[in-house]
């Protein structure tokens, strides 16, 4: 591999090690081969030699006759280009990441080969180690509105990317991403960091890694964030990026009065973040649907990113970007999916106080069921010491759920969902949002798969009185969900983000229940 490096130009000129073991051979030493058994005699250097620089061309020619004697007679020199893609990513890997660059100036073959994946995960875990951990999804701790980081592998680069919701009330539109920050090589052991943040391109910045789950960006240079037309044109920038609109097109007193908050509170980090790392939830075959990263519309607020998680016959939906109401970290709906609901026939629906009742009828019947369930538990507890004083060491109790608990379903959800789980969605059934509630969006589907009784988080503003009201998760297709919050009397409309996400994935449910934990205490 050594002389297929050394022949094509790409290696060191005077200090790869063939030419140190062949110069030692010279010198009395034929212990050691002058080819590689494994890349077939090593060949000819003609072509390679014709090459090389005047300085080098006697040591080329020499060493050059050296190689011919030890290969097959009558072999035609071989040309780099000739072996197979695998080896040159492997010789290509192996090289200093400064020579990349240039190398990918030699010919299209090269430049191609020097795309491929595994050439700059080694680089990162040779040269970049120390940043290897950060590769992944983050959170950015921004107060109450939070955040969603990618960070990739990309060409020359590691880059942290900010993923951002569509304009409002936009939730199919695809997200909006750009660049915080990025790491690249400058020399062969050193790497740089520079901000991407704000419009006057790459400047200094700064990662400190806290621990393994958690790390910190500062920029250098927070002048190259300010704009000419002061803050005002800071706001006009920033309002036509996060919202699509001016000021000016929003009537919404209230609105304007949120937008503007966001925008003051956002603005004083400048770029100098904490992130923690959060992870994709593990998927099971008796899930719903696919968990993963959803769009939501949240009224005034806009969209914001909830992260749909499946936890037994309980599903959750955890805000990973927020508001001055419900912050990120918070679980803002709950789904019983052990309480599916029938919608009345597409004339009842649209009336409210119908679909009210139906909904305040199951969560009393929620209500009375872990009434129940809390009265068994303490006439077990009561009765567990004096039963096993009787029965003593002859019988032991067995392991497994109650008799309750396996009538109840204790393996997954209720028979409906399971069958959608498996294969067998129910047929669709005509939808309509019941008069008197607001929606953002008024294109949401007009079929829905099943619904499911569930509870959402409101709260004053700062987070003030925090309770959980009952509502209806409607499920439309496996990207598609919506929320009616009966209390509030709006409707929340949620599309899946499709994005792809590398090193995400949550190394045991445990570790995403723990992860899920720890961002709500943050914010509790």
């Amino acid at each position: 591999m050594a002389v297929c490096a050394r022949l094509c130009g790409v290696g060191p000129a005077r200090g790869c090690r063939r030419r140190g073991a062949q110069q030692k051979g010279a010198a009395g030493d034929s212990s050691e081969p002058d080819t590689d058994p494994e890349e077939g005699g090593g060949g000819g250097c003609g072509e390679a030699a014709a090459a090389a620089e005047d300085d080098d061309a006697a040591e080329e020619r020499i060493e050059g006759a050296a190689l011919a004697e030890s290969s097959p007679r009558g072999r035609a020199p071989l040309s780099l280009l000739d072996l197979p893609p695998e080896l040159l990513v492997q010789i290509f890997g192996s090289l200093p990441g400064t020579d990349l660059p240039n190398l990918a100036l030699v010919c299209s073959a090269f430049r191609r080969i020097l795309r491929t994946d595994t050439i700059w995960r080694r680089r990162c875990k040779e040269v970049l180690h120390r940043y290897r951990h950060i590769l992944g999804l983050w959170q950015p701790d921004i107060g109450p509105y939070g955040g969603l980081l990618n960070v990739v592998v990309d060409g020359l680069f590691i880059i942290g990317w900010m993923y951002l919701p569509p304009h409002d009330p936009h939730v199919d539109d695809p997200m909006r991403v750009k660049p915080l920050f990025r790491i690249h090589l400058m020399e062969r052991k050193s790497a740089t960091v520079e901000c991407m943040y704000g419009h006057k391109g790459p400047h200094s910045g700064h990662i400190q890694i806290v621990k393994k789950d958690e790390f910190s960006t500062k920029c250098n240079q927070t002048d190259h964030h300010r704009m000419s037309g002061g803050r005002q044109e800071e706001f006009r920038t920033w309002l036509r990026e996060e919202w699509g609109r001016t000021l000016e097109d929003i009537f919404h007193e209230h609105m304007q009065e949120l937008i503007l908050m966001k925008f003051i509170y956002t603005s004083q980090y400048d770029n100098c973040l904490t992130y923690r790392r959060i992870y994709l939830p593990p998927r099971s075959a008796i899930d719903l649907i696919k968990p993963g990263l959803f769009k939501g519309t949240y009224g005034s607020h806009g969209l914001e990113i909830v992260m749909l998680s499946f936890h037994g016959k309980k599903a959750k939906g955890t805000k990973i970007t927020g508001d001055p109401n419900i912050p990120a970290g918070q679980q803002t709906v709950e789904i019983d999916l052990a309480h599916p609901i029938q919608l009345p026939d597409i004339e009842n629906l649209s009336n409210f106080s119908e679909l009210s009742r139906i909904v305040l009828e199951v969560q009393e019947q929620v209500r009375r069921e872990q009434q129940q369930q809390e009265e068994e538990g303490g006439r077990e507890k009561e009765h567990q010491p004096q039963a096993q004083e009787e029965e003593g060491e002859e019988e032991q109790p067995q392991p497994g759920p109650s008799q309750q608990e396996a009538g109840r379903g204790a393996e997954g959800p209720a028979t409906e969902e399971g069958a959608t789980a498996q294969g067998s969605p129910p047929a669709a059934c005509p939808f309509v949002l019941p008069g008197g509630i607001a929606s953002r969006n008024e294109d949401y589907p007009r079929t829905c798969r099943a619904c499911f009784y569930g509870t959402g988080l409101i709260a004053g503003h700062g987070f003030t009185s925090p309770e959980r009201t009952p509502g209806v998760f409607v499920l439309f297709d496996d990207d598609r969900f919506g929320f009616i919050w009966l209390e509030l009397q709006s409707f929340s409309l949620y599309s899946r983000i499709k994005d792809s996400f590398q090193n995400a994935d949550a190394p045991s449910q445990e570790a995403f229940d723990e992860m899920l934990k720890n961002i709500q205490l943050l914010t509790s």
